[in-house]
């Protein structure tokens, strides 16, 4: 008979990480940065607590993430911890060992409840290579339009949906798009909105976009605000 592993003890305090990828790290895959967050917790000797189970596993739980090649300043995670440390603490020794442009931002106390229940919202900056006018006028042309259709491969294969659902808001500054996106099954994403302003305004955009998470919460259907996941 196989042993059987050792039963692990259940975290002592749970903290709500907000962190930020900037410059060249928003190429980070979230592969890559869950390796490079796994080390940076070892390097900077965090009290984790621990899976039970033959493979033990630090207690850390991801939700949200941004696609590949998109910046952020606001992604969320929450880890469970094996001794009550301050949250202050943590972010200023986690923030001293992570590759620069991985920057720990903000670190609390979890309040409880589910971290995914306090992110149905996203605030993105969309910053084109594009005509000002043509760019406000593609933004109106959408908002009025009733359904806009976009294709895009993902892990279950080539998926059609509709982007303009998901759209709460969408304003053009200069060459720049903010627009509010809820977080939709399959999720969509800030350029899934620009291949939608190309569909119905024939919008001509000079090469890749530089799309900007600025926020995540919850939304306020009449404000527009996202409240702050980690109050």
């Amino acid at each position: 008979m196989r042993e059987q592993p050792e039963q692990q003890a259940p975290p002592v305090q749970r903290l709500r990480i907000r962190y930020a990828k900037r410059g060249r790290l928003r190429f980070t895959s979230h592969r890559d940065f869950s390796r490079a967050f796994e080390r940076a917790l070892v390097r900077a000797r965090i009290p984790m607590a621990y899976s039970s189970g033959f493979n033990p596993h630090p207690r850390i739980s991801y939700a949200g993430a941004a696609p590949t090649g998109a910046a952020s300043e606001a992604e969320y995670l929450e880890i469970g911890l094996a001794t009550v440390v301050e949250p202050d603490d943590v972010r200023r020794d986690l923030d001293a060992v992570m590759p620069d442009g991985l920057d720990v931002v903000v670190v609390a106390e979890s309040p409880g409840g589910s971290l995914a229940d306090r992110l149905t919202a996203s605030r993105w900056r969309i910053d084109v290579d594009a005509d000002a006018e043509a760019l406000a006028a593609a933004a109106d042309r959408f908002l009025g339009t009733e359904s806009v259709l976009v294709e895009r491969m993902t892990k279950k294969g080539m998926r059609e949906f509709d982007c303009r659902a998901a759209v709460h808001t969408l304003e053009a500054s200069g060459r720049s798009l903010e627009l509010v996106l809820h977080h939709a099954v399959p999720a969509v994403r800030p350029d899934d909105v620009l291949t939608g302003l190309r569909q119905v305004a024939a919008l001509e955009v000079a090469g890749p976009p530089l799309l900007t998470r600025l926020e995540q919460g919850v939304l306020d259907e009449e404000s527009g605000a996202l409240a702050d996941p980690l109050a």
